[in-house]
């Protein structure tokens, strides 16, 4: 091996070490420091230590020769740093490696954004004052099918974390199983449903083993990432808002004990809203607080002083704006009031996680809803700190003024870098509509699953057992002649019922009369129901009853219809790549408007551009860009236009496709600014 002598530096710097310590040894010794052996040990042993600690931060040592070291030199042991200490909550402060710190933070959901925009949205977040990171995982996105995972592309969740260590922010990691966060059955995958007999997030036990294959995966693809493995996240979070659904600890403790199991070593905690908290927090772990409003504020704070007396205040979700429903008005929060409640936080010593930082977009089928029944829409603007396009609004200059003013000194720097302009948008103007695939040529690209009766979706013997876990199903039945068609149990979410291709009505979740006058229908007739799954419930007790399409039978003059051809219709990249490859295309438009697919194409010339895309006069579907689903639109509002990310797009010819179930357009157009209500 070889022998290593120190550099000429450290020579030098130890001669001179020896000098200073025999001068000062003689100076106290003359004025009688030194009265004990002890105390003298203590002086050379201090000035050592330091000295030791210089040496430890560069290279010490440089090879020399070759020859074998005695057993009594290690030389990796004297070198060797120390290993950080992680998070604590103790005497009401959080300490990270022995130091005090507050807990500045923003929430940022990797999947929410394309990952050519993530170190962009991380640099504005350390931008605006902030020193950490908080995201969800979602399960649903990275097992969709039971037993296949995906942790590649926007679900690169490693490379987002080590990204975020690269900009200088920790990271809050929050994995579930359960999120909320208005997404698809609060993140939990649609195949436990599959199940006929599924408790979710509770301790039955097929419940327990797919969250343990899950974490099994999830946990070691960023143990090595927490602080103190020299990673940059500091806590997790076990579960999430567990007191506003259940509250069993035998569950939350399994949760807890799973992670541990996994290779979880760092600080863990809870979070809930003021109803919540009783239920939700467990003992010996700390508890914190999602709030919005002053008064809130002033009740959670109280209540988890008393609760926990002994720990540091923290918002786990302070609500920077809210989310849309469908069919309602948008969300804004005026930023005056939210300055007022974040200085209140900030200024009593308390710690923060801006919910939302930047929102980001319910690309997919992914959106949540709430209960009673009101689904979620595509964008996830949220009225946060930067836009859905990660422009910067009032409120990030506010945050930025408020933690340089009230943040103890030393927690924020006093010069903070200046943010980066956000992605430049484009209106890439009117677009027509080239070609048009009916609904039959789209089922023959579709596999055909036959079942004596109809089923929810996620019963389906479909994707290796998993079920279907979004988009649309459609039924499909020959009837002969009847007086009245009746669907018994309530539509999950929206049907369109048509008669040999031709819509007929249309029902929601809404509607409590489903029956249908086919008085005149002709015998040996196609009967087609094709029901979209709007989005899974989210939050509170609905979560267990959330399986969507027909649930129950349909009816014909009070006879059961049986034997029916039932379409999964995912819309996967896969399936969306056969529909444009397809000979059924026609360049002429459709008479009486049924649904199917429409085909618009767009020229780029140099880089693309961020866009948005009216679905003015249009009334209801989902948009794809070369293969990938930006999202639902919908008439009814609030929001008009859909948001494409400029990295979606390609230099060249780029495909849109449009689904419309009712009333297509013959135009498209592609502006610079976006339409939210």
């Amino acid at each position: 091996m070889n022998v290593f002598t120190l550099r000429r530096e450290h020579k030098i710097r130890l001669l001179f070490l020896t000098g200073i310590t025999f001068l000062a040894y003689l100076f106290f010794s003359q004025i009688g420091f030194f009265r004990s052996f002890k105390l003298q040990k203590v002086f050379f042993i201090s000035i050592f230590r330091k000295d030791v600690a210089h040496f430890d931060r560069q290279p010490l040592y440089e090879p020399e020769n070759e020859f074998d070291l005695q057993e009594d030199v290690n030389i990796k042991e004297l070198t060797k740093p120390v290993t950080p200490q992680g998070l604590v909550a103790r005497k009401r402060s959080f300490y990270l490696n022995n130091q005090r710190m507050y807990i500045y933070s923003g929430a940022l959901h990797y999947f929410r954004v394309v990952p050519e925009y993530w170190r962009d949205r991380l640099l504005k977040l350390k931008a605006c004052g902030l020193n950490t990171v908080e995201t969800y995982v979602p399960w649903n996105l990275h097992e969709e099918t039971k037993g296949t995972f995906n942790f590649e592309g926007l679900l690169d969740l490693r490379m987002f974390i080590k990204m975020a260590q690269d900009v200088g922010l920790y990271v809050i990691f929050r994995p579930g199983p359960y999120i909320c966060s208005e997404w698809d059955l609060g993140g939990l995958p649609s195949w436990l449903l599959h199940d006929p007999k599924m408790k979710l997030r509770s301790t039955y036990q097929p419940f327990l083993d797919a969250v343990d294959a899950y974490f099994r995966h999830l946990i070691p693809l960023v143990a090595d990432l927490q602080y103190t493995k020299g990673g940059p996240i500091i806590a997790f979070q076990i579960e999430n808002e567990y007191g506003s659904y259940g509250r069993d600890q035998k569950y939350m403790k399994a949760i807890k004990e799973l992670l541990e199991q996994h290779g979880v070593v760092e600080l863990m905690f809870t979070s809930d809203n003021d109803q919540g908290i009783d239920k939700g927090s467990m003992p010996g772990v700390l508890a914190t607080a999602n709030l919005k409003s002053m008064d809130w504020f002033i009740r959670m704070k109280a209540k988890l002083k008393s609760r926990q007396p002994d720990k540091p205040f923290m918002v786990m979700e302070f609500w920077t704006g809210w989310f849309d429903h469908w069919g309602e008005k948008h969300h804004t929060w005026n930023s005056t009031e939210y300055e007022k409640v974040l200085r209140e936080i900030v200024a009593s010593g308390g710690s923060v996680n801006l919910y939302m930082f930047h929102g980001g977009t319910n690309f997919g089928f992914m959106n949540g809803a709430n209960y009673p029944y009101a689904p979620t829409v595509t964008s996830y603007d949220y009225d946060a700190i930067l836009t859905e396009s990660g422009g910067l609004t009032s409120k990030f200059q506010k945050t930025r003024d408020v933690l340089r003013k009230y943040a103890p000194k030393g927690q924020v720097p006093k010069n903070l870098p200046t943010p980066l302009d956000p992605p430049s948008t484009f209106a890439y103007g009117m677009l027509t509509v080239v070609a048009h695939l009916n609904l039959e040529a789209i089922l023959s690209e579709a596999k055909v699953i036959k079942s004596y009766d109809v089923m929810a979706m996620e019963l389906l013997n479909a994707n290796e057992g998993s079920g279907q876990g979004y988009g649309f199903i459609l039924y499909r039945n020959k009837i002969n002649s009847g007086r009245k068609l009746r669907l018994a149990g309530k539509v999950t979410d929206r049907a369109q019922i048509l008669i040999d291709g031709r819509q007929i009505a249309t029902y929601d979740w809404t509607d409590k009369d489903r029956s249908i006058d086919l008085a005149g229908v002709k015998s040996s007739t196609n009967l087609d129901i094709l029901v979209e799954n709007l989005g899974r419930v989210n939050y509170g007790k609905a979560l267990d009853f959330q399986r969507k399409g027909l649930t129950r039978d349909v009816y014909l003059d009070n006879n059961k219809l049986v034997n029916w051809e039932i379409y999964p219709l995912e819309f996967k990249s896969i399936f969306i790549s056969s529909i444009l490859s397809s000979k059924a295309w026609q360049s002429s438009l459709p008479l009486g408007n049924p649904p199917g697919f429409y085909k618009v194409l767009l020229q780029i010339s140099g880089i693309p551009r961020d866009t948005f895309i009216s679905m003015q006069d249009w009334k209801k579907g989902v948009v794809f860009v070369n293969h990938f689903n930006i999202g639902r639109y919908w008439d009814i509002g609030p929001q008009k236009t859909l948001y494409i990310p400029g990295p979606l797009l390609r230099t060249g010819e780029n495909e849109i496709l449009i689904f419309e179930l009712h009333k297509p357009n013959v135009h498209v157009i592609l502006q610079d600014k976006p339409v939210l209500g």
